[in-house]
């Protein structure tokens, strides 16, 4: 399985309903909430260029908000990225 990283704050609809559709695939994922880590919220925002969460990371690879996510659920190729192994 994937190694998934999911950054998050706590009063975030679409975080909960990123986090609701990984559970439903069964898939384990490590969550960073970023409500009170300032310091960490402009390190990800530096480095994704994106200022708006959940920020969702797969095997390393930033493949973006829940939208971005859903997106890809679409087109059949999440599963596919959530089944490779991280190298």
């Amino acid at each position: 399985m994937a190694i998934v990283k999911i950054y998050t704050i706590t009063t975030c609809p679409a975080c909960d309903l990123a986090k609701k559709i990984l559970k439903e695939k069964k898939v384990i994922f490590e969550e960073f909430v970023v409500d009170d880590k300032p310091k960490e919220l402009k390190t990800l925002i530096e480095k994704t260029k994106m200022k708006t969460v959940p920020q969702i990371f797969i095997n390393g690879h930033f493949i973006g908000g829940c939208s971005d996510m859903m997106d890809l659920d679409k087109k059949n190729q999440l599963d596919i990225l959530l089944q490779a192994e991280d190298h």
